[in-house]
């Protein structure tokens, strides 16, 4: 199947299944939203407690799935991938980044580490029974030019598509600060330079707040995007914040703007870990997010 007739199916396949939206106000009008599914960073949850207690716990708080990274034990990965999926709260993305070893390097043996790595995070995500690997595409830095970098990691990355496809589990590559895909433009040029169903966005909300605004981005990227990543920041003073609705983000027009692309998939935390009543919060708000809400 060709890029554009996975995402038509794909997109079929969400409209056929979505759940009934949730009202959202705007003045004094309602607005129906086909509601967002709430992931859980699973560092965020007890560590000290046995899976099924920390999966049970993410249940009870309202989230509808974990967000996990790679494990080099695949059968341990099996085992927590099922726990979840026992306790209602499926594990549908595992994140790899890949910082430490580019696929944007000019190191043969740093690319190489980074593939393996992937690899790794993909062969994760298939025991755990996820649908999406995250990846950190390339890194520009003094060394390593933006065209490099550009060229070097489209490079590298077709080589794990075929992996990818075998084991059903999308790549997508994520805008972070990495002086890279600096525009909503260049990240859709990208994507589709690859004219694969298994290379796809990873957008995060915040990270181009301070040069940006979220609602254009998603709106540009349209279907590309695969996953979504919620939280905040502050261009006063430029820092994280704790909670949603805290920061810069306008998760209305956000809301709005996915709405419009048709997505109806996972928006997962990113925020700082907490206690319980401090994630139940953040559960909170995150829903009021899934509705349009402009008020925490």
């Amino acid at each position: 199947m060709d890029r554009r007739g996975f995402l038509k199916t794909a997109a079929v396949a969400t409209a056929g299944t979505a759940m009934v939206g949730m009202a959202a106000r705007t003045g004094a009008e309602a607005t129906q939203y086909a509601p967002l599914l709430k992931g859980l960073q699973l560092g965020r949850l007890p560590a000290d407690k046995p899976d099924a207690e920390r999966f049970a716990l993410a249940k009870e708080l309202g989230f509808d799935g974990i967000e996990a990274p790679p494990m080099e034990d695949l059968e341990a990965a099996k085992r927590l991938g099922g726990a979840a999926r026992a306790a209602g709260v499926p594990i549908h993305s595992v994140i790899y980044g890949g910082w430490q070893a580019p696929l944007s390097d000019p190191n043969p043996a740093v690319v190489e580490k980074g593939k393996a790595g992937l690899e790794n995070a993909l062969r994760t995500a298939h025991a755990v029974g996820a649908d999406t690997v995250l990846l950190v595409p390339a890194v520009v830095t003094e060394q390593v030019r933006y065209g490099e970098a550009w060229e070097r990691s489209q490079e590298n990355i077709r080589t794990m598509l075929p992996l990818a496809e075998s084991l059903g589990v999308v790549i997508a590559v994520e805008n972070v600060w990495n002086k890279f895909l600096l525009s909503p433009l260049e990240f859709a040029q990208y994507v589709d330079e690859f004219d694969s169903p298994w290379l796809r966005a990873y957008f995060d909300v915040a990270n181009v707040v301070i040069f940006g605004y979220p609602q254009d981005w998603i709106r540009t990227l349209g279907k590309r995007i695969c996953k979504v990543h919620i939280k905040d920041f502050k261009r006063d003073g430029y820092q994280w914040v704790k909670l949603p609705y805290e920061g810069d983000v306008n998760f209305p027009e956000v809301r709005k703007a996915l709405d419009e692309i048709g997505y109806s998939g996972w928006g997962t935390e990113e925020f700082p870990a907490g206690d319980t009543e401090y994630l139940r919060e953040l559960s909170r708000r995150m829903t009021l997010i899934g509705q349009g809400a402009a008020k925490p």
